[in-house]
């Protein structure tokens, strides 16, 4: 039997565990198997980025989960410093060059595995490649703005945007000793969740000493006579000053290479795939992670949700199928939860605009409980508000703001969302109690009861 070659184009969750995966199920002698990796690490947690430049995490190796060398002894040919910069869909051949010497070569593949990631998005204005700019996505970019705060002088910075990023950075500068002033478009941070809820959020971090300015639309970063930032300008004409910028705007995915090869691309510029993660159209081409889009499960069309949990099933599943076994991701729900210093922020399926969007009509409620029962020492308040469909009942959405044990309730929520449940049902899951624990209604609970009455009250 002749032996295939995978191609890897990635080293980060999806790419590597695509790679692991495919090599488990098949030897060396069956599959070869390279991966091209443009930066210096891999298999890391991009979500611990914040808390290692927190100090939360002691070590950059502790986001680690497998070095280049653990790949390479599995039989892996893992190139580093390596970019793939062509795709010949026709030929069956990636062009890279490494990093280092410049140097240029074509390797083939029978099969392919796009696993390019995500970028920071680093809008086009004056100053916006000053040194103490930074974006975070990569270990390379968190090594890059670690090494700069230790050489900064001042202690003034300056977070451009307010999604789960620029919050989680906020926080990790407050814990370094910085004077933080988050900037944000919007109405209210954090607008993942509906504008009632991140106002929650805003009041938490301006009680924490972090400075949010709303509707403030960056126009320009001014920088000193060594070319360094100083300053970030909003089109209000208000200067912020900063010895360090954080660009928290969000993500965009990285597919020019694929966009190059002319392979599908959805509303955001993911990949598109089919439920193997296939590249739609293509035979020997998968693709996942935060380079694609994927299935909402609740408003039925796609989108790009980049986060490392998906990334790691989409390799799971990549690697199953390159490696002659069957597997599929059906989809998601848009779970994610996030924290500023004490405060846990959650929030699973449609917020009010995503609802109203794929055209649904529905209600909502709104409640405050605590997270333990009100009389256990320590009892922390929580803020849930629920989405349904109007006529159905179905559930549509959770969000949660609160203290310690808020966030991880949402994953009730996204299984009910998955399993396609109404709140009434909802309201009859048998959940744990015990007061160190919960109240005996847990707040979800309440949550969905708030909201069957809401169904009931709205009729047809």
């Amino acid at each position: 039997m002749a032996t295939e070659r995978l191609v890897v184009v990635g080293g980060d969750a999806a790419g590597m565990s695509a790679a692991s995966q495919a090599r488990r199920l098949k030897g060396a002698r069956e599959l070869e198997i390279v991966v091209f990796e443009r930066g210096h690490f891999t298999s890391y947690s991009a979500c611990g980025i914040p808390y290692w430049i927190g100090g939360q995490v002691a070590g950059r190796d502790e986001l680690i989960a497998r070095t280049p060398q653990e790949h390479r002894a599995r039989g892996i040919d893992l190139r580093l410093r390596t970019e793939v910069v062509e795709l010949d869909l026709a030929g069956g051949r990636v062009r890279a060059r490494d990093l280092e010497s410049g140097s240029e070569s074509w390797t083939g593949y029978d099969k392919l595995v796009l696993a390019t990631g995500a970028r920071p998005v680093r809008p086009r204005l004056p100053g916006i490649g000053a040194h103490g700019v930074h974006g975070v996505q990569s270990l390379d970019d968190g090594q890059r703005l670690r090494d700069d705060l230790e050489r900064t002088r001042g202690r003034r910075a300056v977070v451009v945007g307010a999604g789960y990023i620029g919050v989680e950075m906020a926080e990790a500068l407050v814990r370094r000793g910085f004077e933080v002033t988050v900037l944000h478009r919007g109405e209210q941070p954090m607008s993942t969740l509906d504008p009632d809820m991140g106002a929650l959020v805003h009041t938490a971090m301006n009680g924490m000493g972090i400075r949010t300015v709303a509707r403030a639309e960056v126009t320009e970063i001014l920088t000193d006579t060594e070319g360094r930032a100083r300053a970030v300008v909003t089109a209000a004409g208000a200067e912020h000053p900063a010895d360090m910028v954080v660009l928290g705007i969000g993500v965009e995915p990285r597919t020019a290479l694929a966009r190059a090869a002319g392979l599908p691309l959805g509303s955001s510029g993911g990949l598109l795939t089919d439920l193997s993660m296939r590249v739609r159209g293509q035979e020997d081409v998968w693709s996942g992670g935060d380079c694609v889009e994927v299935l909402d499960l609740v408003a039925g069309r796609t989108r790009h949700i980049p986060l490392g949990t998906h990334a790691n099933k989409h390799g799971q599943v990549i690697g199953s199928n390159v490696g002659g076994g069957y597997a599929t991701f059906p989809g998601v729900v848009g779970t994610a939860v996030s924290k500023v210093c004490d405060l846990e922020i959650a929030r699973t399926g449609l917020r009010e605009r995503d609802a109203r969007a794929a055209g649904l009509r529905f209600v909502t409620a709104t409640i405050e409980s605590t997270g333990t029962a009100d009389y256990y020492p320590g009892a922390t308040g929580m803020t849930v508000k629920m989405l349904a469909e109007r006529r159905t009942g179905r559930l549509l959405g959770v969000q949660i703001v609160g203290g310690a044990g808020a966030a991880k309730r949402v994953d009730v929520a996204a299984v009910a969302l998955t399993a396609g449940m109404t709140v009434d049902q909802v309201v009859s899951l048998d959940l744990g109690y015990a007061p160190p624990f919960s109240p005996v209604w847990d707040p979800v609970l309440v949550a969905a009861r708030k909201t069957v009455t809401a169904v009931r009250a709205a009729g047809m």
